[in-house]
């Protein structure tokens, strides 16, 4: 039997356009598999981060969006059996900065206010400028600059700052410092604080956790360039002053015996002399 080669030609393009159908159908299926695959991976991602990352997730976002500034409490005063302060807390001021707000329009202005921050600082506060100047570099959120400064250095740095126009990237926080009026005057007995403000020995110690109080804090919001953000809400937590605490001890009768223990002490060239107490205390 013969065919013409027009039904040939017919036969073959059903052929080329049956293969083809199949071919693109067989591709769509795939596709379609594949993007199945994907939209249920991505279905049990989302669930696993919702419901099992969920909680740590939005902790760890609190943390990135809010700051906390501490307050510290002032701690309680000593007193003798008289009403005589033998140990008192004074307010002075801790400074830090926030190296990525010391900046300008461009790196090289950002560069030499940089350096200006670091001599300055440096200079104020008697400080390494190498080592500074590497706080100000940091690229930590804060840096611990000088702390427990007394208010003449103080005064010193707000007028160095309005000076040279900075407002932003320093900050003054208020603090308190450890005082002994009468120096040396029963500090085997009242013991001393460590520079966090926490008692290290003797009363200071013994009587710690009243003494302290319990610190406030101030919780605002910032953006992802670690900026305040503005007409946000700001929490503020008032710090608990410590309790102060009074001594059986007496101030006049305390300084009589110390007196003559030196004196004996030197006058028979001995290594040392014991000082006894008869103490007992209450806080208020």
């Amino acid at each position: 039997m013969k065919h013409n080669k027009k039904d040939l030609k017919s036969d073959s393009n059903t052929n080329i356009s049956s293969g083809n159908s199949l071919f693109y159908s067989k591709r769509f299926r795939k596709i379609w598999m594949i993007f199945l695959l994907v939209l249920v991976f991505l279905i049990i991602r989302l669930i696993y981060i919702q419901f099992v990352d969920g909680a740590y997730l939005k902790e760890l976002a609190y943390r990135q969006q809010t700051t906390n500034q501490l307050i510290s409490p002032k701690r309680g005063t000593i007193y003798d059996s008289s009403g005589k302060k033998l140990a008192i807390s004074s307010v002075v001021d801790t400074v830090s900065i926030n190296p990525g707000k010391i900046t300008r329009k461009d790196e090289e202005s950002t560069k030499a206010k940089k350096e200006l921050v670091a001599k300055g600082l440096s200079e104020i506060f008697e400080l390494n400028y190498e080592e500074t100047l590497a706080k100000v570099n940091s690229t930590s959120s804060v840096q611990t600059i000088a702390k427990k400064v007394e208010k003449d250095k103080i005064d010193k740095l707000k007028a160095w700052m309005d000076e040279n126009n900075i407002s932003v990237g320093i900050n003054i926080d208020e603090d308190t410092k450890r005082y002994y009026p009468y120096n040396n005057l029963a500090s085997n007995l009242l013991g001393f604080c460590g520079s966090e403000n926490e008692g290290r020995q003797g009363i200071e110690l013994s009587w710690n956790s009243v003494l302290t109080g319990t610190p406030g804090k101030i919780v605002t919001s910032q953006d992802a360039f670690q900026e305040e953000i503005p007409n946000t809400d700001e929490t503020y937590i008032p710090a608990e002053n410590g309790n102060d605490i009074v001594l059986t001890i007496d101030f006049y009768i305390q300084s009589v015996v110390e007196k003559y223990l030196k004196e004996a002490v030197d006058k028979y060239s001995a290594t040392r002399g014991r000082n006894c107490y008869c103490y007992g205390s209450f806080y208020r």
